[in-house]
């Protein structure tokens, strides 16, 4: 087996959840980023390093601090609100990655398991990876930081080394099989259809294709080849894992001080209160407070707006010209949109050029991560998680039946 090229399509950072998408008129909301969230994933905790060792069944029974990276069964609590383990499912709106309740497969790093435990959740192991434990970012984050913290900010250092400190995690997480491209004819695309995977395929015009592949790896010798390209995605996955925990245990805090959470992203949340100021400082892994917001909008993911004593801020992912606080109100009604006309580039690599066309961004209430709850007239209050059965996501339908089945 190819252990890089498995666990490359279970990278996935974003935790990003809208849970409530208004605070009432007295209250206000703290929104907090956390200081270098995936540096400080690499300092702190150990890395999984050395050569893998594959078992079958629940290692823990004769290894209870077993490392690595295992094939479960997930069974996460129902009544849970604040769920902290994802997975990808098939939604209503595409494949999406979603935090549900319910049961499911997946693959998962053993700390991140563990950590969930604390939750709540049941896990049964049936596979995987053990891997020996190492410190091996400690120096190299230290270095950087240090050179950040005594660089002005937006200059070149200073981004520079911002962007070394950031994106280290993503080089371990690339994939390891490069891409090969060819202009062939179209009438012999499908040969290399046939003897390669093909991962894109470019109509050039004029009976050509710009195709895009790589070469299956089905031997076992030259699946097991040490990587000459710095690749580890285990790594990767640690450190995106290490990430989640952190702000899992974020959460918890906000939880056990009886605060109520209206957004979260990867470094990120806001909250009807302070947290504990043990949490909040200029260091590694700690929290800045961005904003005091007086009144708030979250729509989905990246998308959301909030109003202090002197200024708007908001941020919507994928437009170019801003709108005001105001103008995403109306968005919390459901079925409501709103229209924006923008400028978007288009390559045409057959003809050699570059056009600009003016099209419209539609902005509305989606429900790609959580269940939408609404009043009677239609406003929007609440989400829940959505829940899973065997991996399968229930319908509202399904729900009311389960819930009629044991009322009976």
């Amino acid at each position: 087996m190819n252990l890089n090229r498995t666990l490359n399509v279970l990278l996935d950072v974003c935790l990003g959840d809208v849970y409530k998408p208004t605070n009432e008129p007295d209250t206000k909301v703290y929104s907090y980023d956390v200081n270098s969230l995936y540096p400080f994933s690499m300092k702190e905790f150990p890395m999984p390093i050395g050569m893998p060792k594959y078992f079958e069944g629940d290692i823990t029974k004769i290894k209870p601090d077993a490392f690595g990276i295992f094939e479960v069964e997930v069974q996460a609590p129902k009544d849970l609100y604040y769920p902290v383990i994802q997975t990808k499912v098939q939604t209503p709106n595409g494949n999406r990655t979603i935090a549900p309740v319910g049961n499911w497969s997946g693959v998962y790093f053993s700390e991140e398991i563990k950590n969930a435990e604390t939750f709540g959740y049941k896990f049964k192991i049936l596979k995987g990876y053990l891997f020996e434990k190492g410190f091996i970012f400690t120096e190299y984050v230290d270095f950087l930081y240090k050179l950040k913290a005594n660089s002005t900010k937006g200059t070149p250092n200073y981004l520079i080394v911002k962007l070394l400190l950031n994106s280290l995690y993503g080089k371990f997480g690339m994939d390891p099989e490069n891409d090969k491209h060819v202009i062939i004819d179209s009438d012999k695309a499908k040969q290399y259809h046939n003897n390669y995977v093909v991962t894109n395929v470019i109509d050039l015009g004029n009976n050509k294709e710009l195709i895009s592949y790589y070469k299956p790896v089905s031997d076992k010798i030259e699946s097991n080849k040490p990587s000459s390209k710095n690749i580890s995605v285990p790594v990767a996955l640690a450190i995106t894992a290490y990430a989640r925990i952190h702000m899992s245990l974020l959460k918890k805090s906000a939880l056990s001080s009886n605060l109520d959470i209206f957004y979260m992203d990867t470094d990120s949340l806001s909250l009807n209160g302070e947290l504990d100021p043990k949490f909040i400082g200029t260091e590694l892994g700690k929290l800045k407070l961005e904003h005091i917001f007086n009144e708030v909008i979250y729509l989905a993911p990246k998308v959301y707006a909030g109003k202090t004593d002197t200024y708007e801020y908001v941020k919507i992912k994928g437009l170019k010209n801003p709108i005001s606080f105001d103008e995403m109100k109306p968005l919390l009604n459901k079925g409501d949109s709103l229209q924006i006309n923008q400028e978007k580039w288009y390559k045409h690599i057959n003809e050699g050029l570059i056009t600009v066309k003016n099209e419209i961004y539609t902005l509305m209430l989606t429900d790609n991560k959580r269940e939408l709850l609404f009043t009677a007239d239609g406003i929007f209050t609440d989400t829940n998680p959505y829940v899973l059965s065997n991996g399968s996501l229930l319908t509202n339908k399904d729900l009311l039946v389960q819930a009629s089945t044991l009322d009976l």
